[in-house]
């Protein structure tokens, strides 16, 4: 594919848009391509669906995040309007039909990676926040009540940490984990990592390290295999007591399983930054309407369980990280026709 004439300028409509994308996005355009009009970006707050694909007409590419839809019918919808190239915003793709992509002649493009270690502080925090109660003892210092009764934690150090995904984010919580704060580590992991195993992490079976671990962490991609990966069968193989969390993907987790679990008082507590059905909800200000999600709800009730918006990658290292290479990807299918990281085309 040749490069774009000086003169053309190439429109790129950006899905789920919000102002800190905008801002880097727009710094990383200019930075890219200083001083001129290669590309405009066009941003819609709208998520990418059947009903909003229209709007991408006349646009080169699209540029998606996690709970934009990709499915065969949106696919097609954008191959039928002439567009060729779908930039990813983050790692997973797990919302893409890359069978239907490669039928129809689109290059699917990721971000493989922008910063691990902001997802793995996140998770960090989250435990840190989830065992001492912090989110509790925040809200009732505020309202004058400085008494302890209920904000019970314990020790980090010598607890054991199993970790459901070694890979880059896994191990940077290993990191902090065993080497900041003295946990033993367990990993479970078809591929083990050596910078894992580097730190004293011992690779096991998914049975043994939820039956010996009193915090659980998953850093595992969303596939057919790990789909409901932690179901009832698997929390009723923790540890009574155990804390778990999930900054994944939010298909790993039976999120009913879990509120089961919790009212049984099996599980210790609960941190998510993910969840199965947050498309309906996460990213956006729905604090004047009443919550239409009942199982988020119900997690919501319960004084162990302490739940973000997916926002474990929103650093602002990760943010620039993530526009820089959305740009990289989209220069080096217009000069050389092939995205730098493009996703290989999977068989229908």
């Amino acid at each position: 594919m040749s490069s774009p004439q000086a003169t053309e300028t190439s429109r790129v409509l950006v899905y789920s848009a919000r102002p800190y994308d905008r801002e880097f996005l727009e710094q990383a355009r200019a930075a890219a391509d200083p001083g001129s009009r290669r590309w405009r970006f066009d941003y819609l707050e709208a998520r990418l669906e059947l009903a909003t694909v229209a709007a991408a007409a006349g646009a080169r590419a699209v540029c998606v995040f996690v709970n934009d839809r990709l499915d065969a019918p949106v696919l097609e919808a954008l191959a039928a309007q002439g567009l060729r190239l779908v930039l990813l915003r983050c790692a997973g793709y797990n919302q893409v039909d890359l069978a239907a992509a490669a039928r129809l002649g689109l290059v699917v493009a990721r971000v493989p990676e922008y910063s691990p270690h902001a997802v793995a502080e996140h998770a960090a925090a989250l435990l840190l926040s989830l065992n001492r109660k912090i989110h509790r003892a925040h809200a009732r210092v505020r309202e004058g009540n400085f008494a302890l009764d209920g904000l019970l934690g314990f020790d980090l150090h010598g607890r054991t940490v199993g970790l459901v995904g070694t890979g880059k984010i896994g191990a940077c919580l290993a990191r902090i984990l065993g080497a900041g704060f003295g946990c033993r580590l367990l990993g479970h992991d078809p591929r083990p990592n050596p910078d894992c195993e580097a730190l004293g992490l011992r690779y096991v079976g998914l049975e043994e390290l939820l039956a010996h671990s009193d915090i659980v962490s998953l850093h595992c991609p969303l596939t057919p295999q790990t789909h409901h990966l932690i179901d009832a069968t698997a929390l009723a193989r923790m540890k009574p007591g155990a804390l778990l969390l999930n900054t994944s993907r939010g298909a790993v987790l039976d999120a009913r399983a879990a509120i089961d679990a919790l009212k049984r008082g099996r599980l210790g507590g609960l941190a998510l930054d993910v969840y199965e059905e947050e498309g309906d909800c996460f990213f956006r200000d729905l604090s004047g309407e009443a919550l239409q999600d009942d199982v988020l709800a119900r997690l919501l009730t319960f004084p162990n369980v302490l739940i973000t918006g997916h926002q474990g990658f929103f650093t602002s290292d990760a943010l620039a990280a993530i526009a820089a290479t959305t740009l990289e990807n989209l220069r080096s299918f217009e000069d050389q026709g092939q995205a730098l990281h493009a996703l290989p085309a999977a068989q229908g």
